[in-house]
């Protein structure tokens, strides 16, 4: 952590009257673990360029029976959080844990107070403005069957059209009854929304989310006729992905903290 985001959380929280020793001393030790899980994600995030500033988000549920959620401090860049700097909120926006004193984005709380309400198998939802999710989000055809990492998706992805900014809490049906029963969702005109059991299965489906956005941008950019996969083919490779006890489940996570550890290890902080 910073020397100057030190100073921030101390004078915000200071002056909210949120400061009340360390976090990791006022949580439980499973919400500590989500916390530094989370805060990695949001490292790994930055690390591989999928950051829009400040302006997107990645949430966590917090074990336990209150549907409480972890988010982005409103104001910090994502190579800066740590698992202490995250907010705690609840399903109706209140906030519970805010070190920081600088409060959530409007936006990030309807979009990921949505999921969560809805979908209690999925603990941690990723938000991201990339250049290539965005191109691919304004595609009238969607993501289309030309990369292994694409036909990961193969019918197992949904659509959200654009509303405008997501400051609206009547927009969330819409994107509750869009996503459905998936855990990958192409918001159009707008970006990728990639969800998961815990944070490394989310943090896994949105890297390879955004790596089939890339492959097929650039695939595009050649100018040369694409070759389109058959349904068949693509349902063979999702099947494939989706198999119970795929050997590399977990490995890449594991593999991701090493790189995060030798890089900057405060996101533990």
């Amino acid at each position: 952590m910073s020397a100057q985001l030190k100073e921030v959380m101390k004078s915000k929280g200071s002056a909210k009257g949120l400061a009340k020793g360390p976090v990791k001393g006022r949580v439980s030790d499973a919400e500590w673990q989500t916390r530094v899980d989370l805060a990695a994600c949001y490292r790994l995030v930055a690390h591989y360029r999928m950051t829009d500033l400040i302006y997107t988000h990645i949430s966590a549920r917090v074990p336990g029976p209150e549907h409480h959620f972890l988010i982005n401090a409103y104001g910090l860049m994502f190579d800066e959080i740590t698992a202490s700097a995250l907010v705690k909120i609840d399903l109706d926006g209140n906030i519970l844990e805010d070190e920081t004193g600088l409060g959530v984005n409007q936006a990030g709380f309807v979009i990921h107070s949505a999921v969560h309400k809805a979908r209690e198998d999925l603990q941690c939802v990723i938000h991201t403005h990339s250049s290539a999710g965005i191109a691919v989000s304004a595609q009238a055809d969607g993501l289309l069957n030309i990369s292994q990492h694409s036909m990961r998706y193969h019918k197992r992805i949904a659509y959200h059209d654009y509303e405008g900014i997501a400051l609206d809490l009547d927009e969330q049906s819409r994107l509750q009854a869009n996503l459905g029963k998936h855990s990958a969702m192409i918001l159009r005109n707008h970006g990728l929304l990639a969800c998961g059991v815990d944070v490394p299965d989310a943090w896994d489906n949105i890297y390879y989310l955004e790596r089939a956005c890339q492959a097929q941008i650039a695939a595009q950019s050649g100018g040369g006729k694409l070759a389109i996969c058959s349904d068949a083919v693509a349902e063979k490779v999702a099947t494939q992905f989706a198999r119970p006890g795929r050997p590399s489940a977990g490995k890449q996570w594991v593999a991701s903290l090493r790189l995060l550890d030798k890089l900057d290890p405060s996101y533990k902080t």
